[in-house]
């Protein structure tokens, strides 16, 4: 799969604009962001860029007295990979009760310690997942799949579009001693559950109509994703059930909680950290 990358430079730079600017490009398909000194480098693959939408984000970029401007190049797939296993380095993710696991995540938003990651952690601690059935939706490097298994979880099924998150999910899981389940997605059986701890599929959110009812669905994605798919999300939720959403900013929040209203859920906590959200909902 080839990817194309963006390296952006703000002027003057602040974490903030460097937020921003990611949320953007998270919405017209870039999906990895590298921060630097001054600014970013964002990657998309090559098939999904919209050099036209790209434009009119620098264009119309709604922080006043922000000046950017970028460079794109082409970014295989092999080097991308290789510069992150030789540049970056993380400490284990600890979870409760003396609990920790390992990533390798070759990208910056799946290795545990961005902002919407920690929150979306935080509050699946906070819930009894053991014994729990769980989605992921739009797992990535399986940050968030692993914390469910690590937190007892019965079985996991994750899933994301991208054929390249997949695998990086899958070696993360191996590289801390566990096999998910090979194959093709299906439906999650009881021999599947009891033989593996997770199920990685590449698939979107369509494949949620062959699940059956789980405890809790994870999903952190930017704010149009999460729109588009929330039916499917309450779809496969148990009674009771808890929906924690993030990868948004503190203004996405009505538009989210609206919407969660209209499909029967409440909103029963929320976390923030600097201008990201994220959102535990529960199916009433």
């Amino acid at each position: 799969m080839k990817y194309s990358s963006a390296s952006f430079n703000i002027s003057p730079y602040s974490e903030a604009a460097g937020d921003v600017l990611a949320a953007l490009l998270a919405d017209i398909g870039f999906d990895t962001f590298v921060p630097a000194a001054d600014g970013l480098t964002a990657y998309v693959q090559t098939s999904l860029l919209d050099e036209d939408a790209l434009s009119a984000i620098v264009a119309t970029f709604p922080m006043p007295d922000i000046a950017i401007s970028y460079e794109l190049a082409e970014a295989p797939d092999e080097n991308w990979n290789a510069t992150w296993e030789r540049e970056h380095h993380f400490e284990p993710i600890h979870l409760p009760g003396g609990l920790s696991f390992s990533i390798e995540p070759r990208q910056a938003f799946g290795s545990g310690e961005h902002a919407t990651t920690r929150m979306m952690i935080g509050l699946l601690s906070s819930l009894d997942v053991s014994g729990c059935m769980v989605i992921d939706a739009g797992c990535g490097t399986g940050v968030l799949s692993l914390a469910a298994t690590f937190l007892g979880a019965r079985h996991v099924l994750a899933y994301d579009i991208d054929e390249w998150s997949v695998r990086n999910a899958l070696d993360n899981y191996r590289l801390n001693g566990l096999t998910p389940s090979p194959g093709e997605f299906s439906p999650t059986s009881e021999q599947l559950i009891a033989a593996y701890p997770v199920q990685i599929v590449q698939s979107d959110a369509s494949c949620l109509a062959q699940c059956p009812p789980v405890d809790i669905l994870l999903a952190n994605i930017n704010r149009n994703i999460l729109l588009a798919d929330m039916p499917a999300f309450v779809g496969c939720l148990k009674p009771g059930g808890s929906l924690l959403l993030s990868g948004f900013y503190e203004t996405d929040v009505p538009l989210l909680t609206d919407k969660a209203l209209e499909l029967g859920l409440s909103l029963v906590g929320q976390k923030a950290d600097g201008e990201w959200r994220a959102l535990h909902f529960r199916r009433t």
